[in-house]
């Protein structure tokens, strides 16, 4: 007799196989679900299995909906819900959690470019990142933010790394906007139709972060010195190294690089985006 363990996989693993196209539990399920589960006098053993098989798939599939309402915006709804269905059933969920449902969707894009169409693929692939980096801003950790007086005291020794929360993306298409107008319902259609029709943009020129504020995420447009300035203090340069690097091959006036700065500084301590980060040889000193 097998173990209680192994029922349990086998149970998961019928429940968990894909659908057909009409919606319904293979055939191949038949003998198994006899098995496992008795009738009764409304229902076959494969009748029963399947209500639970049709309970799972439609919950990973609205789940997955709503995850990416932009995506299903710009594809269609029955287009979106054919490319849904072979996501996860070459993406089965590995997790205790939906939310890392299209943790893997770029990807498969990419891999399955056929589901990307010839027009709208650089839109779709934008959407995706933006649609799956607010789910990650959304729940991600948040440490202790800086201070104004830590800011405006830091030396050489301190340096600045963005809240585990924050996402930067470099995107061809203006899909903050357009995920907003999908949320509120503001014709979203009629944008699309009209990012479809122009030229396609052959190199990222909307530079967006991501953030949370007061248990929402939030769109903030940069401006390409700010966002090279983020970018860097992100992968571990420090706060002389980010800002020289980011007026390198600017055209923008000192003066206004200045004000800018302040500005920008002011505007993302304020906000939170910000947590410290002491190089190896202050930590020596501290520990010492």
């Amino acid at each position: 007799m097998s173990s209680l363990l192994e029922t349990q996989r086998e149970f998961a693993r019928l429940i968990m196989q894909p659908m057909t196209v009409r919606e319904g539990m293979r055939s191949s399920t038949r003998a198994p679900a006899e098995k496992f589960i008795k009738p009764n006098d409304r229902l076959t053993s494969f009748e029963r299995l399947e209500i639970y098989t049709k309970s799972y798939w439609f919950r990973l599939l609205d789940c997955f909906a709503e995850d990416f309402p932009g995506v299903r915006a710009i594809v269609g709804a029955k287009r979106f819900r054919r490319m849904s269905e072979a996501y996860l059933t070459d993406c089965p969920s590995r997790s205790f959690t939906l939310r890392n449902l299209g943790s893997r969707f770029s990807d498969w894009l990419k891999a399955n470019p056929k589901w990307l169409g010839k027009h709208e693929s650089q839109l779709i692939l934008d959407m995706v990142a933006l649609e799956w980096a607010h789910i990650e801003v959304f729940d991600e950790a948040e440490l202790p933010p800086v201070t104004p007086e830590e800011l405006a005291q830091g030396g050489p020794e301190m340096q600045l790394q963005l809240q585990p929360y924050m996402r930067l993306l470099q995107l061809h298409y203006a899909v903050d906007n357009l995920a907003i107008a999908v949320r509120d319902k503001k014709r979203p259609a009629k944008m699309i139709a009209g990012m479809l029709e122009s030229p396609r943009p052959r190199a990222p020129k909307v530079l967006l972060a991501l953030h949370r504020h007061e248990f929402s995420v939030h769109y903030r447009r940069l401006e390409p010195e700010a966002f090279q300035m983020l970018h860097l203090l992100s992968q571990g340069a420090s706060l002389e190294e980010a800002i020289s690097s980011a007026f390198e091959n600017s055209e923008m006036p000192e003066e206004q690089q200045a004000q800018n700065i302040e500005l920008w500084f002011r505007t993302w301590q304020s906000l939170g985006w910000f947590c410290a980060r002491l190089n190896s040889a202050t930590e020596g000193q501290e520990r010492a």
